[in-house]
């Protein structure tokens, strides 16, 4: 496999991930946020048990193969790791963000989800020692300014970061939380069946937050009108997502992955312009460019 496939398993990724926030604020009409939630990784889920079982699992599986990189086996270690994966990344983050957005404005949320891309660098940087060449930096510097911009359009004096500070905080912490599911899925991205592993994620997590839902009483009812838009992301935005972004975590690491993973936030935009006719400003387009860029400079050799 070349190095430039882990960056365009990235860009793909990023690419699915955006369009899930116009087609889960359409569903959001009729169904409860958690509801969503946990439908979406539940449905993603089963959609890759469903390729697991059929004649299509090898073929997917040796279009990500990389014979030196990957481990035939699923260890008792493993599990662990996939257990804290489900906790942090499909459980405790989305609750924290659930409930933080329900407490701050929807321009802070935007700026400070950026920072999930932030702590998957500090922590790849910190803990699994990735390195780049300066090079790398300057990519990564473009795509988290092109991030910021993308989410805010520049509108800085909207922000009241120490006002609904409680809401804030908690996404924030949302974030940290999802940056430690991206550097531990890195370990979990070595394995062969890839598409088994990201299906446990998907379903175990997914399942975790229905019942969660169901304790708390919230209906999981999903109108027939909102059901095209909830098998849309669980399929193309959370399970063939997540299969790429792994497969990314395998062949240029977490850092790497992580940053460009961030570029999801341009494509949101523009999807949303697209199906909802929501406005692009010049702004936003030019932080886009930025953004693409910093993706093009972080993908060539050094």
């Amino acid at each position: 496999m070349t190095h430039h496939w882990g960056y365009v398993g990235a860009f793909t990724s990023a690419a699915l991930f955006g369009i899930s926030s116009t087609l889960n604020k359409i569903a959001l009409e009729n169904v409860h946020p958690l509801v969503i939630a946990g439908m979406i990784y539940f449905v993603g889920g089963v959609l890759l048990f469903g390729i697991h079982l059929s004649p299509l699992h090898k073929k997917l599986l040796s279009l990500f193969e990389t014979p030196s990189e990957t481990e035939t086996t699923i260890s008792k270690n493993d599990y662990r790791t996939l257990a804290f994966v489900i906790l942090s990344g499909s459980i405790i983050a989305p609750l924290m963000l659930l409930y933080g957005l329900n407490e701050t404005t929807a321009i802070n949320a935007a700026l400070l989800l950026n920072t999930e891309s932030l702590f998957t660098v500090m922590m790849a940087f910190t803990f699994l020692k990735e390195r780049g060449v300066r090079k790398d930096y300057l990519a990564v510097l473009l795509l988290l300014l092109g991030m910021v911009f993308v989410t805010t359009n520049g509108e800085f004096q909207r922000l009241t970061l120490s006002t609904e500070l409680t809401g804030n905080l908690l996404v924030v912490g949302a974030c940290f939380f999802w940056g430690i599911d991206n550097n531990l899925s890195k370990f979990l991205s070595k394995k062969r069946d890839i598409v088994m592993v990201t299906g446990l994620k998907c379903f175990i997590g997914g399942g975790i937050l229905l019942l969660v839902s169901a304790v708390l009483g919230i209906s999981l009812f999903v109108p027939l009108v909102a059901l095209p838009y909830i098998l849309s992301v669980g399929a193309f935005s959370i399970a063939f997502s997540i299969l790429l972004f792994l497969f990314s975590l395998r062949e240029i690491g977490s850092m790497r992955t992580g940053v460009v993973f961030g570029i999801s936030s341009f494509f949101g935009a523009v999807f949303a312009f697209l199906i909802l006719r929501e406005p692009v400003t010049a702004v936003q387009t030019a932080s886009g460019v930025i953004m693409l860029v910093g993706v093009y400079i972080l993908s060539r050799r050094s």
